[in-house]
């Protein structure tokens, strides 16, 4: 049976990686992230599992993929400049298609910036933060039941596509408290990473198959492999060859841009006759909620639309919005940056308004509304 209890968002996702199967953490504290590390050093070793604190943030993060290529189901937790540090790795998890998850409790940046003031400004950085092209999976959970199935999520993403996922919370969320129940075990959907078939004189490490993904096996399975950031061919040694890395990079994108629809996840109220969308996430979409109900308390049609995918976006589904839409917010916890996503992919079919804020405070509901009825 579910289990009801008042809890934190970063004890959510605690909670949550520990039910995807997470045996091991290493990170550094920080703000506003430090519960989930706080809790996972409690809960790990009550489970057989291992919690490290490590020197920085980048140690921090060059062990979780260490771990995981064991065959542990691995994360770290992070803010604002630690997300920064991790970059590099995160980048060399992406080229060696090391399953891990990374949660990052967004604060007011840059540098140093208002650690303990909610922000959403890291939704590029997780995209783009990484030199290099790559695909990326980013979560965006915008409740404290969010923060635990999602948690779960971003490891079954990992697990199943061989790559880094990113789970993007924010102060508001991290922090809230509201009732969770916590689900029975037996019933939640667990993905563990493919393992090989072959004999390991047959097996190639790096060899794609149908899906785009090559199996994983671990270290100590009786399987040698070569494990780099260099560009690498299907035996996972370096190689120089234009073709290597032609093909490496493009399946780095494809074995996810090719399953975007199973991958991609979000949430639609009161759309069917919208005139005005309002598009928000993470702690920001609560707001919404109430905008959008004030809204249609005046007479205006306006719904939301709230990605939980944030990467890869919703592409086919902004594209709808824009022909039902005459105008389409987007409101986030930033200077502008997903508003740049939006218009990229509307190209013109809607207008796309910015409703940005980055005072150290959240957009309320009346600034939203105001902000509807402007648009109106």
């Amino acid at each position: 049976m579910a289990k009801a209890l008042l809890m934190q968002g970063n004890s959510a996702c605690a909670e949550g990686a520990l039910a995807a199967g997470a045996r091991f953490f290493a990170g550094y504290p920080i703000t506003p992230s430090t519960e989930v590390a706080e809790l996972l050093a409690k809960r790990l070793p009550q489970v057989g599992g291992t919690f490290i604190q490590m020197e920085d943030e980048i140690a921090g993060m060059a062990a979780t993929i260490g771990a995981a290529l064991t065959g542990v189901k691995s994360l770290t937790a992070t803010s604002g400049p630690g997300f920064s540090l991790k970059q590099e790795l995160i980048g060399y998890a992406s080229m060696a298609e090391v399953p891990c998850v990374i949660v990052n409790v967004q604060r007011v940046g840059p540098s140093t910036g208002q650690p303990t003031s909610p922000a959403q400004a890291d939704i590029m950085q997780a995209r783009w933060g990484s030199h290099g092209d790559r695909g990326v999976i980013a979560l965006s959970p915008s409740s404290v039941p969010e923060c635990y199935t999602l948690t779960v999520e971003a490891f079954n993403l990992a697990e199943q596509y061989r790559t880094p996922v990113v789970l993007l919370l924010d102060e508001i969320v991290g922090h809230m408290r509201e009732k969770i129940e916590i689900p029975d075990q037996a019933g939640l959907k667990i993905v563990n990473r493919k393992k090989p078939t072959l004999p390991p004189g047959e097996f190639l490490p790096y060899k794609p198959e149908a899906d785009g993904v090559p199996p994983m096996p671990a270290y100590g399975d009786g399987y040698r492999f070569h494990v780099t950031g260099l560009a690498h061919d299907y035996t996972g040694f370096p190689s120089g060859a234009n073709s290597t890395s032609h093909e490496l990079i493009a399946r780095l994108h494809t074995k996810i841009t090719d399953h975007v629809d199973d991958i991609v996840t979000f949430e639609e109220e009161n759309l069917d006759d919208a005139e005005i969308a309002v598009i928000a996430f993470g702690g920001t979409a609560r707001t919404a909620y109430a905008a959008i109900e004030m809204a249609r308390q005046q007479g205006i049609k306006a719904g939301l639309f709230r990605p939980i995918t944030i990467w890869p976006s919703p592409e086919k589904q902004f594209k709808a919005l824009a022909k039902q839409a005459k105008t389409i917010i987007v409101a986030e916890l930033n200077y502008g940056q997903y508003v740049g996503e939006v218009e990229r992919i509307v190209a013109g079919q809607a207008k796309v308004v910015s409703l940005a804020k980055w005072n150290n405070e959240p957009i309320t509901p009346a600034e939203m509304l105001a902000a509807i009825k402007e648009a109106n």
